[in-house]
């Protein structure tokens, strides 16, 4: 890799600065906002990725939700922002930005990029040895900046362990994880380049790197003798195009970073409540007659379920699972069944998958119209998928959307279901040669794999808005990147039923939060591996119960299907817990509501509202949920206390049950038997509660 160099001073203004560079490539620095500053290297060829599907900005005070044209936005589009004045000064050496909340020092030779606050804070520096490299042989670009021990850093999506991610390395191509180590695996589901950092000070930024491209974030891990300690960004062979965002708080940081993506989608009410799964039962010969046997069990059992999600076994033969055809030997007469779901009070979410198994009824028209993911000569890219070998739908050629819309309509939604479950769509195709139309841009897969599920999810999304226009859109997707949010609920993908597992996700969860990513939870019970035990299972439903998505999905090897009544001797537990949820139901609608007008987590760790408080950033289980509930779930076998640290709050805090009063700044031992979720109130607040 060779250093990016600057020759001269291409241009200079109160809005941006521009460096030409030996090669032929512009180095360019601009502001967007009073605390929002832009990025990017452009080699002398131009953009790699001249189009970007994440940036949507909204406004400072809008609420809702923004998009893109289907086939994108321009990368160098100021649209949407400000882009305010800033103050410039310059030297034969240094020019520096300087706004109401940020000044930016751009050193000319070596390249070097410093960050602080306008009241001059530190914020950030780039490597003072050597900061901005690009590969002529590989094409990859890489940002080194300098690093501080007493840094934290967060975000990333869907990362796995402890959410301090100082000294980890991580990366952003997306995979199939099942069964996933919940403490180090990595990478996951997601594709999501945006770093969270507590910088030493104490101030908070972030660092959105807007590629489509593999990216690898070694953020402490690597160590050479020749630099002083550092961190960086390996994009593979994609831009170097980043957006730095500041801000006194975690909070005011994230949210424009959800700002910048284009807000977060408000879902149905209905979504809120508890759902119910298990491939097993769609995987079984006779799934219709089992799937009605639950809808009678689950009424007799007197727990609430709000929405039953199909897995998709309802279009498998054997093993092959074929998207968009119904199995009618095991499902004889599907309308009937979903309209059995729905006069028992529960929606429908279908299972729904991008690729198509070669010997799909659809393989050949597809394939027709250029419809896959092809090679430079037009043949589909055909790889392994489940228990076979399919092709994957090009979802940036209009007639594989139109395709996927009609099919949707035809097979899921005029068969009374509800909703579209993106999954399986991580794209993780390997070959080298495979492209996509790119709507008539031809786009290599490297630098379009996170792009697929994307513009999938978007298929569905607006697919169900036409069939009912007047109902609020509710979707689920698996795989993604920044611009998810604005369709779609996630989750922690295909984990195992173990403590370790119930511990983890936890933090992964709140990682996700910490992304912008704030519609999401876990699969209760965990999915994979030998069922809950009783234990396990009441206190993974208690951990969940709070969580913005609540889903019991599972595969267990035994063949048995989780369910709240699994272990009969605590289902008393697991009801009350899932009881709890509805009680709280006004409150946990708020916290939806809060999130697609202001833009601020559903679910976070008690840093993200206590931000002075230094205790609170200690590896825990406890969590918020808005403003006012601090949860601490117990998280291993055989406990029946508590030890939970509530932050440092003049009113106190109060136990949810008895009103007992606990003094905030200190560690509390509480009672937490089998039966009961540790649950904490902000004293003098107010919760809204169903009666």
């Amino acid at each position: 890799m060779n250093p990016l160099t600057p020759q001269t001073l291409a241009h200079c203004d109160a809005h941006s600065a521009s460096l030409t560079l030996a090669d032929g490539g512009q180095f360019t620095v601009r502001v967007l906002e009073q605390s929002l500053v832009r990025v990017t290297h452009r080699a002398a060829g131009g953009y790699k990725e001249p189009r970007t599907w994440a940036i949507a900005p909204l406004a400072a005070n809008q609420s809702g939700t923004a998009d893109v044209a289907w086939q994108g936005r321009a990368r160098d589009d100021a649209q949407g922002f400000t882009c305010p004045a800033a103050r410039l000064a310059q030297d034969a050496s240094v020019i520096t930005l300087q706004t109401d909340s940020l000044k930016i020092s751009i050193q000319r030779n070596p390249l070097k990029l410093t960050w602080h606050t306008a009241q001059g804070d530190f914020l950030a520096a780039d490597r003072a040895t050597s900061s901005y490299f690009a590969s002529a042989r590989t094409g990859a670009v890489r940002h080194y900046l300098q690093r501080d021990a007493r840094e934290k850093y967060y975000g990333l999506g869907d990362k796995t362990g402890a959410l301090n991610l100082h000294g980890r390395r991580l990366s952003t191509l997306a995979l199939d994880a099942l069964g996933y180590d919940p403490q180090r695996g990595d990478p996951l589901y997601k594709h999501w380049p945006f770093v969270l950092t507590r910088a030493a000070s104490g101030a908070w930024y972030g660092i959105y790197y807007d590629t489509l491209a593999t990216c690898t974030f070694d953020l402490g891990c690597e160590h050479d003798n020749y630099h002083d300690p550092y961190r960086y960004v390996d994009i593979d062979d994609g831009d170097l195009d980043y957006y730095f965002m500041a801000g006194a708080t975690p909070a005011a940081v994230i949210a424009q970073f959800v700002r910048l993506i284009g807000g977060t989608a408000l879902p149905p009410q209905w979504s809120l409540g508890f759902a119910q799964t298990a491939m097993g039962l769609a995987d079984a010969p006779d799934a219709q007659a089992q799937m009605s046997a639950f809808i009678d069990h689950a009424t007799a059992q007197n727990v609430p379920i709000s929405a039953f999600h199909y897995g998709s076994g309802y279009s498998s033969r054997g093993k092959r699972r074929y998207v968009f055809t119904w199995n009618a030997e095991k499902f004889p007469d599907p309308k009937a069944l979903n309209a059995k779901f729905k006069a028992h009070g529960m929606q429908i979410v279908a299972n729904i998958k991008p690729c198509l198994l070669n010997d799909h009824p659809a393989y050949a028209a597809i394939q027709a119209q250029g419809g896959f993911v092809h090679t430079a000569d037009g043949a589909p890219v055909t790889e392994q998928f489940w228990d076979g070998v399919g092709a994957h739908l090009d979802f940036t050629n209009p007639a594989t959307i139109a395709w996927w819309q009609a099919s949707l309509k035809a097979q899921v939604l005029d068969f009374g279901i509800d909703v579209g479950w993106n999954d399986n769509n991580e794209y993780a195709i390997m070959a080298d040669d495979a492209q996509c139309a790119g709507f008539g841009a031809p786009m290599p897969m490297h630098r379009a794999r996170p792009l697929h599920p994307l513009l999938m999810t978007r298929a569905t999304y607006e697919a169900q808005k036409q069939y009912a226009p007047h109902e609020t859109v509710f979707t689920v997707s698996r795989g993604g990147s920044p611009g998810i949010q604005r369709y779609a609920q996630t989750w922690s993908g295909d984990n195992h039923s173990n403590w370790d597992n119930l511990r983890w996700n936890i933090r992964t969860g709140l990682q996700m939060s910490l992304s912008g990513l704030f519609n999401i939870g876990h699969d209760v019970g965990g999915f994979a591996g030998a069922a809950p035990d009783a234990e396990l299972l009441v206190r993974w439903v208690q951990a969940c119960c709070l969580n913005p998505r609540m889903v019991m999905n599972s595969w267990n090897t035994d063949g048995t299907t989780t369910t709240p009544w699994l272990h009969p001797e605590v289902a008393v537990h697991t009801a009350n817990a899932i009881k709890l949820r509805y009680q709280l139901m006004p409150y946990l609608w708020a916290q939806f509501q809060r999130a697609h007008a202001a833009h601020v987590p559903i679910i976070a760790p008690t840093f993200y509202h206590f931000p002075d408080d230094e205790s609170c950033f200690d590896d825990c289980d406890a969590f918020m949920l808005g403003t006012d509930l601090l949860i601490a779930p117990v998280t291993q076998a055989g406990a029946r206390n508590k030890s939970v640290y509530l932050p440092q709050c003049s009113a106190g805090w109060r136990d949810f049950y008895s009103n007992a009063p606990y003094a905030g700044g200190q560690t509390h031992t509480v009672d937490a038997p089998l039966g009961k979720l540790p649950l904490f109130v902000r004293g003098g607040a107010t919760v809204a509660m169903a009666q």
